[in-house]
């Protein structure tokens, strides 16, 4: 007999897909026909001190576009440094302070430019940053969202790459988070991702729109840029890693000035949840992904059980997308596992080789050289990854299939 909690959460599943399906879409306002280039987008909160840092390289980096920094809630002159120091940058200034999201969405609302780049105001942007996420849309127009890769200072753990990734449920174990940050391979690159860091990333304007942006339910801040890059693969619309656009992160330089390291894990352990109930569209995915999540709630934030009993207020609160992508829900799930890396090869009118490889392999050379693309899979990861895989490449190259 099957227990009490995988129908309740099979159950769940499927009200929140009928749920899903009567919503209305919100909308950024569109702010008319878009300009060539990039907007730039900073949330920043009492951040002076991190422009201060961070702005110099954004500004030699950028051309052409333009640059918004949503000042929320900062009283340490932030909005005066910028008038005197950056006259280029456009602020935007809010008296009180606004979560990630709302912040983000702010910025986007205004933004002028066919792509807009989120930026943390933690984050120290290579030479050749824009130019390198710009490329991976030349190579896929299609793309919603290129993510950087991810540095952090000498001696600092390197918990975030750009590489996103979510286990999937028979992966998990009890002490598992499910998404996580792969490490890249060297000459690793456009491999897919399940979303967009939303602190280094560059997306198509009007994609983000057209979902909405980021949703704002995600108070203060975490896992809102994983719903959006969920939203979009739904749609049709990939994430890639970018290898050559590079960050220096100095992490949670902000948030952890405002939360403490234990209130930033409940945070994270309670949007992932909601993440769940309002983005997974397939009840068996959900359930199988709820009861995991349902007991690392219990485990490390018990407190923040009470709103799970009335989840049928959160379904009602936010619009989502409907499924209409070539990828099934499963499908995306297993081609942004992290079982599925991509290579370029040096013959640009060369095609594409997809193949099995033992985990962490490098390509053969002589692979590289006889193809623009190679794309590898890991063997270990059953069928799944790889028949995700190649219908993503036969949407990419109908021709070569």
């Amino acid at each position: 007999m099957a227990k009490f909690e995988d129908v309740w959460a099979l159950s769940l599943g499927v009200i929140a897909v009928a749920s899903k399906a009567l919503r209305r879409k919100p909308r950024i306002p569109p702010a008319g026909p878009l300009d060539d280039g990039i907007s730039v987008v900073i949330p920043s909160r009492q951040g002076r001190h991190l422009l201060e840092h961070m702005l110099p390289g954004v500004e030699a980096d950028l051309a052409p576009g333009e640059i918004i920094v949503v000042d929320n809630g900062s009283s340490d002159g932030t909005a005066e440094f910028l008038r005197c120091a950056h006259p280029r940058v456009r602020c935007d200034p809010h008296p009180e302070p606004l979560s990630f999201a709302r912040a983000a969405n702010r910025g986007a609302a205004l933004a002028r430019c066919r792509r807009v780049c989120l930026l943390n105001n933690d984050m120290e942007v290579s030479p050749g940053f824009f130019l390198a996420l710009e490329e991976a849309f030349q190579e896929d127009p299609s793309l919603f969202s290129a993510s950087a890769q991810i540095f952090f200072p000498d001696g600092v753990r390197r918990e975030e790459t750009g590489k996103t990734a979510m286990r999937r449920p028979e992966q998990l174990t009890p002490d598992d988070y499910p998404v996580f940050c792969d490490l890249p391979l060297d000459g690793e690159n456009f491999s897919p991702v399940l979303y967009g860091s939303g602190g280094c990333s560059l997306y198509d304007l009007a994609k983000f729109r057209e979902l909405g942006g980021f949703d704002e339910f995600y108070e203060p801040a975490y896992v809102e840029d994983l719903d959006l890059g969920y939203r979009a693969w739904l749609r049709g619309w990939p994430s890639v890693y970018v290898s050559g656009a590079r960050v220096l992160h100095r992490h949670r330089a902000t948030s952890s000035r405002f939360y403490t390291p234990e209130q930033l894990s409940r945070l994270l352990e309670r949007n992932h949840v909601r993440f769940l109930l309002r983005a997974i569209q397939s009840p068996e995915i959900f359930s199988r992904y709820y009861r995991h999540a349902l007991a690392r709630l219990r485990r490390v934030a018990p407190e923040q059980l009470s709103w799970v009993s009335s989840a049928r207020k959160v379904f009602d609160a936010a619009a989502r997308a409907r499924q209409g992508g070539h990828l099934s829900e499963q499908e995306i799930l297993d081609l942004t596992s992290g079982a599925v890396r991509v290579f370029s090869g040096h013959a640009p009118l060369g095609g594409v080789h997809l193949a099995y490889a033992r985990p962490r392999s490098l390509p053969d050379e002589a692979l590289l050289q006889r193809h623009r693309t190679v794309i590898l899979v890991d063997s270990t990861a059953g069928e799944g990854p790889y028949r995700a895989a190649l219908k993503e490449i036969e949407r990419r190259y109908p021709e070569k299939s």
